[in-house]
């Protein structure tokens, strides 16, 4: 079967793991998920008294999620990582991203940027480097580090907890025959955006997070994933797919074949047309 990609003008592949044509113009729309910032005590101490980091949040996001926990001015935070010796690996090169561990995390009076930046550091390095990341991540011949970015990519791209396995599986299938993995996802990180709107010139952004024309995995996580990602990346479904678009909600379609696929992608369009538009 000849899996050789398709032209990159004809097909992108979404954060949410959503391939579509891009000469039909359709357009995928991130869904921005509610999260509580802070666990407030009762009625007598307004102070918040834990910070919850959601899974799949950037480190932009976790240093200002910060700052507004402890009342900080902005940027004080991402500032403070000059004077903060978190324990990272050596090819992060003091870059956090994907070390900042999703998780809540107390807070009290004597709370810094510092300590909680070391402690979601510190809770990163005990749940990636011990068994069985290490472990998976060697089984996979690839290192910690790559095991983690991969499963910042699956965090973003997967539409639910059950398509995770499949999405590793799609980029490993791609890693492995030399195909670009073409997703919205790491252009989203480079330009540092959330709405997703990507257009055929975003395709062609000079950036090493461009997995248009760059391949092999991006330089960084792009995001802090969380431990179902991370199982995910070190035990992907079993499968030959190379192509996945969510058709409809509850309805992500795996294949190699790339006409079948595009049958997919003609039904998620239709299916388009017929959604209201949003208000």
């Amino acid at each position: 079967m000849q899996m050789n990609t398709p032209p990159r003008s004809t097909i992108r592949l979404t954060r949410r793991g959503r391939l579509a044509l891009i000469a039909t113009g359709a357009v995928v729309a991130g869904t921005a998920v509610a999260v509580p910032l802070l666990t407030m005590g009762g009625d007598e101490d307004t102070r918040p008294t834990s910070l919850v980091i959601p899974e799949g949040w950037r480190a932009n996001q976790v240093y200002e999620a910060v700052d507004k926990a402890l009342a900080l001015p902005a940027g004080t935070t991402k500032k403070s990582l000059a004077k903060t010796d978190l324990r990272l690996p050596n090819d992060a090169e003091g870059n956090p991203e994907g070390y900042l561990f999703p998780a809540t995390y107390p807070l009290d009076e004597k709370s810094t940027p510092e300590q909680l930046l070391r402690a979601m550091a510190d809770t990163a390095h005990k749940k990636f480097d011990g068994a069985p990341i290490a472990a998976g991540a060697e089984r996979n011949a690839m290192n910690v580090y790559q095991a983690v970015t991969i499963a910042s990519i699956v965090q973003a791209e997967a539409a639910t907890k059950q398509d995770m396995g499949k999405v590793a599986r799609v980029i490993f299938n791609r890693l492995e025959r030399g195909m670009p993995l073409q997703m919205d996802s790491t252009i989203n990180y480079a330009l540092g955006r959330s709405t997703l709107r990507t257009t055929a010139k975003d395709t062609r952004l000079d950036s090493p997070y461009n997995s248009y024309q760059r391949m092999g995995l991006p330089p960084t996580p792009i995001d802090n994933p969380g431990e179902e990602a991370m199982r995910a990346a070190i035990n992907p479904t079993p499968g030959n797919w190379l192509y996945f678009v969510t058709v409809k909600p509850g309805d992500t379609r795996f294949t190699a074949d790339y006409a079948e696929h595009r049958r997919n992608v003609a039904e998620f369009n239709r299916n388009q047309k017929k959604s209201p538009a949003p208000g």
